[in-house]
């Protein structure tokens, strides 16, 4: 491949992994890389997702000078002057990873978005929403992020928080913190630590022993354990649908969407959950706004990485 065309990145960021990204400014993934998200706080955490980059540029047989720009996807609200305030699931000093990141990729403009209006760009770039006027995408992971796209434009918000649904109170009589300091957040029940928060909670109702977990996001052993009729992971993923689908809700009532588009690692196991968590947002939906569809992302887990090049891709053109 011509090194003349140029590259751009995309970086991840989530709570357990970095996911990384090499792209074409058409939108093609060349190489992608997954790393474990270290504390990014010092050049140890720095050099984990450098080296990432350096193997994607190995596979594209790129060279440094080749990148034109770096996106970072980031589990926080960003808000315009870029200081993030909050960060509810990761360890990050931004500045230091963006001065890491200049000096792997020195031609490269770097920039960073909230993690789920990157993904939403990325799905209105070259994903499912693509040519869509208004959609709402909400990123099911580590934790729960929303990204609101009107009239074909992601709202940020003046504190870069727009579109935070994981930190809507929908139980305030809950005692157990959230990662942002809150209590009774969506994100404490329907993500995918959530999930197994409730997994465990039924099973030590049931007094029965859970499946194994890799960890406390191990949702996916959860998802595993409803397949083969676990009484527990039916009820965690029933909670996950209930609070979900009221959340939506909420949500459609002030932004009205064209669709709701579901991403995230927890959206690969949609075919568990995705007919009961329409059941639920209808239940609780406006009746003009209970047909609103739930559809899920296209380009999957790896909306992220693609949004955050595309932000690169802007801000290089800049």
């Amino acid at each position: 491949m011509a090194r003349t065309a140029g590259f751009y990145i995309g970086l991840d960021v989530g709570g357990t992994t970095v996911k990384e990204g090499l792209l074409t400014a058409q939108g093609e993934l060349i190489a992608r890389e997954v790393v474990p998200t270290p504390p990014l706080t010092d050049a140890v955490g720095y050099a984990a997702v450098t080296g990432g980059i350096d193997r994607l540029l190995a596979q594209a047989a790129a060279a440094p000078e080749d990148v034109r720009g770096i996106g970072l996807a980031v589990p926080a609200p960003v808000p315009s002057d870029g200081r993030i305030k909050v960060a509810a699931n990761i360890k990050l000093d931004l500045d230091g990873l963006r001065d890491a990141l200049r000096e792997s990729c020195p031609a490269a403009a770097v920039t960073f978005e909230n993690d789920a209006n990157a993904a939403a760009m990325g799905e209105l770039w070259v994903g499912s929403a693509r040519g869509t006027d208004s959609f709402v995408f909400v990123t099911i992971g580590t934790g729960v992020g929303g990204g609101v796209v009107h009239a074909g434009r992601v709202v940020s918000g003046v504190a870069g928080a727009a579109g935070e649904i994981g930190h809507m109170c929908l139980n305030p009589e809950e005692t157990r913190p959230c990662g942002c300091g809150g209590h009774g957040c969506l994100e404490q029940y329907a993500s995918a630590t959530g999930i197994v928060r409730s997994y465990l909670a039924a099973c030590r109702s049931a007094g029965v022993e859970p499946v194994p977990l890799a960890g406390p996001s191990d949702s996916r052993a959860v998802f595993e354990a409803a397949r083969d009729d676990d009484a527990a992971a039916a009820s965690a993923i029933e909670t996950m649908c209930d609070y979900l689908g009221r959340a939506l809700a909420l949500v459609a009532c002030v932004i009205d969407p064209e669709a709701f588009v579901l991403g995230g690692g927890t959206s690969n196991s949609s075919d568990l959950f995705l007919e009961r968590l329409v059941e639920c947002y209808r239940s609780y939906a406006l009746i003009c706004s209970a047909d609103t569809p739930i559809e899920i992302a296209s380009l999957g887990n790896d909306a992220g990485i693609f949004g955050a090049a595309y932000v690169a891709l802007q801000a290089s053109r800049r």
